[in-house]
């Protein structure tokens, strides 16, 4: 989907999302202390604030500039400062960042690689990279995410392409959906850049 597809999505709901920071980013988060972050694909921004309310100053990017209206105000309604950055990922480059975070971008296989590659060169000395995203085997034993096998997320896969980071965590974990009995299954991959 392109940016005016994103828009009208976003135009269509109050949120898309939920106002929380997604699950896996909380909880592999929480305990790192504060210094600069960018959220890569950042939507209506639940991960940015979330992060900004925790004393890190950070650059929330998405190509969608309706959805990063919704994230200003809901920022400043819990006043709390973002950067919000109206880019396209598929030429943005990163600032250089003690935390990387991209939580379910989807891409063709080339654009993905480059924007990672972009990502892992913006982790500096002691930072860390956080990917989230929908599984490969999402398709057959999970339940929603993009139905394009291409698209979607192996752990071994982007702990592949990591140059220069050291790998922490890079695995499946599953994720409740309201309303269905299954789970959606993710890519969790966790790295740092060392000092």
């Amino acid at each position: 989907m392109d940016a005016e597809g994103w828009n009208r999505r976003y135009a269509e709901a109050e949120l898309v999302w939920s106002a929380g920071p997604n699950r896996f980013v909380e909880a592999e988060l929480a305990d790192l202390p504060p210094g600069r972050a960018v959220d890569l694909a950042a939507g209506e921004g639940r991960n940015a604030i979330w992060l900004a309310s925790r004393g890190w100053r950070v650059t929330a990017v998405d190509f969608s500039a309706v959805a990063l209206d919704k994230g200003r105000r809901l920022a400043a309604a819990r006043g709390v400062s973002v950067t919000w950055e109206l880019a396209d990922l598929a030429t943005y480059q990163p600032p250089a960042s003690d935390l990387v975070l991209i939580a379910y971008l989807h891409l063709p296989p080339d654009l993905w690689s480059q924007v990672l590659a972009r990502a892992v060169v913006a982790v500096a000395p002691g930072g860390t990279l956080l990917v989230v995203g929908h599984d490969l085997a999402n398709l057959t034993e999970g339940v929603g995410g993009p139905q394009d096998a291409s698209r979607l997320y192996t752990a071994e896969g982007v702990a592949a392409a990591l140059d220069g980071l050291d790998v922490q965590r890079a695995e499946q974990v599953r994720r409740p959906v309201p309303d269905t009995p299954r789970a959606a299954i993710d890519t969790l991959v966790r790295a740092r850049r060392p000092v």
